[in-house]
């Protein structure tokens, strides 16, 4: 058996008895796995960590009862909470809301699996049907400019159309964060209506359609070529609108806040530090009580507000020299604003595989990104200070997350010569914008 129908299997046992009592021990015996195996695998294949999973999927089951009518307290203690204010604190710290403030902004809650993306062609074509498109349309995986395949839940659906399945409530945001930015003029991946005129479809699995945007993300030679600074000005600018247009529609999104500070020290750093031994990287415990004083002295300070989170340069589209839009908000959350530039700046440097002097490029790079920000949205004194702190964060994060996924091992060694570069360049970074 193929480990995703392993944890398909396991995903409809624990829908059939979200009530009960669900331990890992159990699900690793059907499974025919150790306890660490199991978890291991579940994760990889969901995304998820198990308990969270569970956690999320009774929290789920729980608020669809209460939109539905029934008393609250019932619900909360039937899906294995002691209490109502159990539920509440746990759902607030999942949705970032009251269940009210939540059935207020996005309806009664749809029970959906976190595997219902592993479709056929077949199941795939069955779910066209609720458009008014040609039924006939090619439907392939989508894939990078450089050929990668991206997702498990996203297709490409004949030359004009996305077909997208996920979580009702990263569906339901994208939405509204599409209309809003196309509001502000720029292109966005707004839904198309379904038949009964929704923006998707009111079933089991959710799923919503988009029209491809023309346009095209910057190929790779493009990206480290010789107008790179140039384009690295356009990416920042672009960002900076988003922004803008983000920050308009936030209130009516009421998105999950991100704490980078706590998110870093409480798990990024204890996971580098294990690796720093490991694969004996070189850093002195010097550079971890820096960032520790340093950017702990700072994050206060910085603005905050809705992000894109993943502008990595797949995600933002060129017509010719100019860019028209963005695409892929499943990740978008409260946080600092400086991730989004500083992110769009070490995505241009993963992808440095055959790219020569790909190193030597990159303080333009970020040189320019930031300064293409700047130009529009003014980054405050400590959003300067804060440059080589927030990058050294995104690389944490990446190196821890990377390890811990089999399929990312090289990956997560990209990722640590990457942060040990970006400390070797903390003068020059200090001194951008100065």
């Amino acid at each position: 058996m193929q480990n995703a129908d392993i944890i398909r299997t396991s995903i409809a046992y624990i829908e059939q008895n979200l009530k009960n009592d669900i331990t890992p021990e159990e699900l690793a015996r059907m499974a025919g796995y150790s306890v660490w195996h199991y978890q291991r695998l579940f994760a990889q294949v969901t995304g998820v960590p198990l308990a969270a999973y569970i956690n999320r999927r009774r929290l789920d089951r729980a608020l669809a009862e209460i939109g539905s009518g029934r008393k609250a307290i019932d619900s909360a203690m039937e899906y294995g909470f002691d209490s109502y204010a159990g539920f509440y604190k746990a759902f607030l710290r999942m949705y970032g809301c009251s269940p009210k403030k939540y059935l207020s902004l996005y309806g009664t809650h749809k029970s959906i699996s976190e595997v219902s993306t592993m479709l056929t062609e077949t199941e795939l074509r069955k779910v066209l049907t609720n458009w008014d498109i040609p039924q006939d349309l090619a439907i392939n995986d989508v894939k990078i400019v450089d050929g990668t395949k991206i997702a498990d839940n996203v297709w490409q659906v004949g030359k004009d159309y996305f077909l997208k399945t996920g979580d009702r409530t990263v569906l339901l945001r994208n939405a509204r964060v599409a209309k809003a930015i196309a509001a502000q003029g720029f292109s966005a991946a707004v839904p198309v209506p379904t038949k009964k005129g929704d923006d998707f479809t009111d079933d089991a699995n959710n799923f919503m359609l988009t029209r491809k945007l023309n346009g095209e993300p910057l190929s790779k030679a493009e990206r480290f070529g010789d107008d790179r600074g140039d384009f690295g000005f356009k990416y920042g600018q672009s960002i900076a609108r988003l922004h803008n247009a983000l920050a308009a529609t936030e209130k009516d999104i009421q998105p999950f806040e991100q704490n980078l500070f706590a998110h870093v020290t409480e798990w990024a750093i204890p996971n580098v530090r294990k690796q720093n031994i490991q694969w004996n990287m070189g850093l002195p415990d010097s550079f971890f009580d820096e960032y520790i004083n340093d950017f702990g002295s700072l994050f206060e300070k910085l603005p905050k507000q809705l992000i894109h989170r993943d502008p990595n340069p797949c995600n933002i589209l060129f017509n010719g020299s100019e860019v028209i839009g963005f695409i892929d908000f499943e990740l978008s959350e409260r946080n600092i604003r400086l991730w989004d530039p500083c992110y769009c700046a070490i995505g241009i440097l993963s992808e440095q595989r055959n790219v020569e002097n790909a190193y030597d490029k990159f303080p333009e790079i970020l040189n320019s990104i930031l300064r293409g920000y700047h130009s529009v949205n003014a980054l405050t004194a400590e959003e300067k200070k804060a440059i080589y702190y927030v990058i050294c964060s995104i690389q944490m994060i990446c190196v821890a997350y990377f390890e811990n996924v089999n399929e990312y091992k090289d990956l997560a060694k990209i990722n640590r010569e990457m942060l040990l570069y970006i400390i070797e360049q903390k003068d020059q970074i200090n001194n951008i914008l100065k």
